[in-house]
């Protein structure tokens, strides 16, 4: 347990929004406790470690690409909608070649250079900027010119959140944060007033007999827990009885709290309430984004916004030649041009064909994906390639026969197929507007086809995340209040907060917005406490 019980600011949560908001509270003076479900770096750190920067940052002019305030709030305009105010997205674009010096200073690595020539969902360990999001893709690069905006930490392979997150708890911990980690806050404590003044608690003591067991149970089923949710329910309920066994009592009192708990994603009866649509998809993140940051702010007196938006995210590629096929849904209607981002072209699929889809190729372009995957892929995404060019894909001699044998309307994919290849033969190009690099005619038999669904197969799940959570004054980071005003004392970033990405998702958006709103929910608190701590030096 802590040393002490009452600090200047209580962080509720310690992944990278968490992170953030107590490094720039340290830095700021304040006496810093942070309360983790887990053992730290939630859902950033099973991430890919992509933050999602621009307006001429440092790797983006080592690249040789120019950036601009500009170029970048003109495309994020049309990610982000009425997610935020003009105001808030205009400081997240000026402040964004900051945020990642704001990173480097914290010990996190990035790298600039050369950009693939290829289009990919997360790039090989040759390229470490990256078109990570909707850039080239139509309609988005109609409104501004296309820019690579991801930046990804300097790690081999998927490790670069793991990298991200343990940089963060490194710097925190220098700066004097205090740390208890396997404790879940079940309440708020608030004064006479209606301040946030504390937090209760439970808590298993890192010294516990069954506490080694507990880790190495966690271990085990981070990442896969994430993707094969199935496959490690037992493990994850044994871990859960460890603790329950164990946990004791706590309580910690602070000026300020910070909630940067995660979104809900685990919780199965918020999603069944907010996105029924989306209940198939595999939730990604711990079992700490069980919407529990969420409601301890709607006990104080906080409200939400934007609970059914959820990111789900079917990436085709890489290999790049996977985006040349045609997408489409149980009626042979074209889903949307398949250069879409992963979460886009999903979250059509999601919403408007019932989470149904299939992949349709022909035998030149099936061929060229093999030729791809040597240079394209990381080895996670060659396990899951042993599946879809395995038994995971089907194959037959006409386009209606690849229709029948996945219930698929035959007459609708015939004329799905026929218009788009009448626009490359005629040289209107791609009636969806893909990008022509990307559209060869689908003519060749035999034809293959890869289901897309929702829950097509635990080996080619559809991760997702949510998005919604709790309204901000976007100036402080403090809960807004239902009756107006803001709930004193209380904030929250993160995926506990309505933010950058709360409309839209594309890679290291997520990421860039919980170190936006963590130094910015971290600052005020730190910043009121200082003021208050000024005025009682006047009286």
């Amino acid at each position: 347990m802590a040393a002490e019980t009452e600090y200047d600011v209580i962080v509720v949560g310690f992944g990278a929004a968490g992170a953030a908001a107590a490094i720039e509270a340290a830095d700021r003076g304040a006496r810093v406790l942070v309360l983790d479900r887990g053992y730290g770096g939630g859902a950033t750190a099973l991430s890919g470690g992509i933050v999602y920067a621009g307006a001429g940052t440092a790797e983006q002019r080592a690249g040789g690409y120019d950036d601009s305030v500009a170029d970048m709030r003109a495309y994020l305009e049309q990610e982000v909608g009425d997610a935020v105010s003009s105001e808030t997205l205009r400081r997240f674009c000026e402040q964004s070649p900051d945020l990642i010096e704001w990173l480097k200073s914290q010990g996190v690595g990035f790298r600039g250079g050369p950009v693939s020539s290829y289009k990919t969902s997360y790039p090989t360990d040759d390229f470490y900027l990256y078109y990570s999001g909707n850039e080239k893709a139509h309609p988005y690069a109609r409104h501004t010119r296309p820019v690579p905006r991801g930046h990804r930490v300097v790690a081999p392979g998927m490790s670069s959140g793991k990298v991200l997150f343990e940089n963060l708890r490194r710097s925190a911990k220098a700066k004097g944060v205090e740390f208890i980690p396997l404790c879940r806050v079940h309440q708020l404590i608030a004064d006479d007033h209606g301040r946030i003044r504390g937090v209760r608690y439970r808590a298993m003591p890192t010294n516990h007999p069954d506490a080694r067991k507990h880790r190495v149970l966690t271990k085990l089923t981070g990442k896969a827990g994430t993707w094969l949710p199935g496959l490690v329910k037992g493990v994850v309920e044994r871990a859960e009885t460890l603790w329950s066994d164990a946990a004791v009592d706590g309580e910690a009192s602070a000026r300020s709290v910070i909630l940067a708990a995660g979104g809900f994603i685990h919780n199965r009866e918020w999603m069944a309430e907010h996105a029924p649509e989306f209940m198939k998809i595999s939730p990604l993140g711990t079992p700490g984004d069980d919407g529990s940051g969420i409601a301890l702010g709607v006990e104080a007196g906080g409200m939400t916004d934007k609970m059914g938006n959820i990111t789900a995210w079917r990436f085709l590629s890489p290999p790049s030649a996977f985006l040349e096929g045609l997408t489409v849904g149980r009626d042979g209607r074209r889903i949307a041009n398949e250069d879409l981002y992963g979460a886009t072209h999903g979250n059509v699929m999601m919403r408007e064909f019932g989470g149904a889809g299939w992949a349709i190729y022909d035998a030149p372009t099936w061929r060229k994906v093999k030729t791809q995957i040597r240079t394209q892929t990381q080895l996670f995404q060659r396990l899951q390639l042993m599946y879809l060019l395995t038994v995971g894909h089907r194959k037959a001699s006409t386009v209606e026969e690849i229709a029948r044998k996945n219930g698929i309307d035959p007459t609708g994919l015939r004329r799905t197929v026929e218009e788009y290849n009448r626009g490359i033969a005629g040289g209107a190009g791609d009636p969806a507007h893909k990008e022509p690099d990307l559209c060869p005619p689908l003519t060749t038999p035999p034809f293959y086809s890869i289901n897309i669904s929702a829950d097509s197969s635990m080996f080619y799940p559809i991760p997702g995340l949510t998005l919604g959570g709790l309204i901000v004054d976007e100036h402080t980071g403090e809960v807004a209040h239902r009756d107006g005003g803001t709930v004193a004392g209380l904030y929250a970033a993160g995926r506990n907060a309505v933010g950058i990405c709360s409309n839209s998702y594309v890679s290291g958006l997520s990421i860039a917005d919980c170190i936006f709103s963590g130094r910015r929910a971290g600052a005020h608190a730190s910043d009121t406490l200082r003021s208050v701590s000024s005025d009682r030096d006047r009286l």
